[in-house]
């Protein structure tokens, strides 16, 4: 960092910020501090399961605040103290109400009496047309079944920038997708150094029925965990 213009700092001497500048390595912490303590005054506490995640539990019922970097979402079962919450975050911070969570983070929410409904629609539709995509014909299986895929088969590629994109946005859409999982695990195997064969795996999301499973001598166990007819988890032991 330089000193602004007109400032002058003596040889040997450095600037003590009072406040965060954005963009420097302590502004996120600071930030999360802040609001940290704002929401704790609020007689919200911190999840044991994400640091993000903050909880409100009283007689009328229950809150949660979930945090990400500056947007939020708030929902429970208490109307009364979330209106409290929000003049209280509105008091402390600059911040716009957008209403009823329609859409957060690629993801869309739709609320139905018959249930609230996650979709990533947008978000493949713009991925797909970042990635030049859009004529490419739909499969039933992205992948061959058997296929045995290894770091050194083809050319690597010159700049892998574009594969690493299409693979981290398609972990990305597991959050409404888990029926890509195994093709996306694949896939990710290949991020540190990917070659021109695998430039054209990654181009379509259907789901991909799970390959056969190879031969199994005595000596291991296994499990496979299905969502419907596609593989998500697996895992062998000696």
């Amino acid at each position: 960092m330089q000193p602004p213009p007109g400032y002058f700092v003596p040889n040997g001497m450095v600037c003590r910020l009072h406040r965060s500048l954005y963009g420097i390595k302590q502004a996120p912490r600071a930030w999360f501090e802040r609001f940290s303590s704002v929401v704790t005054d609020a007689s919200f506490k911190p999840s044991d399961h994400d640091p993000a995640l903050f909880v409100h539990t009283s007689p009328r019922g229950r809150t949660l605040l979930l945090l990400y970097v500056d947007d939020m979402i708030i929902t429970g079962d208490d109307s009364q103290f979330i209106e409290f919450v929000k003049n209280r975050l509105s008091d402390k911070f600059l911040m716009s109400d957008l209403g009823p969570l329609r859409y957060f983070l690629g993801v869309e929410v739709s609320s139905t009496p018959a249930g609230i409904y996650l979709s990533q629609e947008k978000c493949i539709q713009d991925l797909l047309s970042r990635a030049a995509l859009t004529d490419h014909r739909i499969v039933d299986t992205p992948m061959e079944l058997g296929v045995q895929l290894r770091a050194t088969n083809g050319e690597p590629l010159a700049d892998p920038t574009r594969y690493r994109h299409l693979v981290g946005s398609l972990v990305y859409l597991g959050i409404t997708r888990p029926d890509i999982s195994h093709v996306v695990h694949i896939l990710s195997r290949f991020v540190s150094a990917p070659t021109q064969l695998y430039t054209h795996l990654p181009s379509s999301l259907p789901p991909s029925p799970p390959p056969t499973p190879p031969f199994l001598p005595l000596s291991l166990s296994a499990y496979f965990v299905f969502l419907e007819s596609s593989l998500i988890a697996w895992k062998t032991k000696k």
